[in-house]
């Protein structure tokens, strides 16, 4: 868990902004690219990233990032929904959903 901690860390230093508009997963793997100076370790870097903050939370498991966030799982109860189509009222599951709680430090950056 400690080398991800880092590896995110590292990770999270290379990306700069990319002025108005929106960024992607490409777009960040051309930023680590210029900071690194490899495509194919760029790439490899962002996915292995990606998946093991998706594999922790598949297991339950909170993953925080020092002064960026924390990933998390929150049970989302049951509750009654409305078919727009029918009209018709209906039971919406209990399941768990992905969170994200950012860190004061980002929220105070974004404003």
């Amino acid at each position: 868990m400690l080398c991800r901690f880092f590896a995110f860390r590292f990770f999270l230093g290379l990306i700069t902004t990319q002025g108005e508009g929106k960024m992607n997963k490409t777009d960040i793997i051309k930023e680590v690219e210029e900071a690194v100076g490899n495509s194919k370790d760029a790439k490899v870097l962002v996915e292995s990233i990606i998946t093991n903050i998706t594999k922790a939370l598949a297991k339950g498991e909170n993953v925080t990032l020092s002064g960026f966030g924390t990933f998390k799982v929150v049970k989302r109860a049951s509750r009654k929904g409305i078919n727009p189509q029918t009209g018709e009222t209906l039971t919406i599951k209990a399941k768990k959903v992905p969170k994200f709680v950012p860190f004061k430090a980002l929220k105070d950056s974004v404003n």
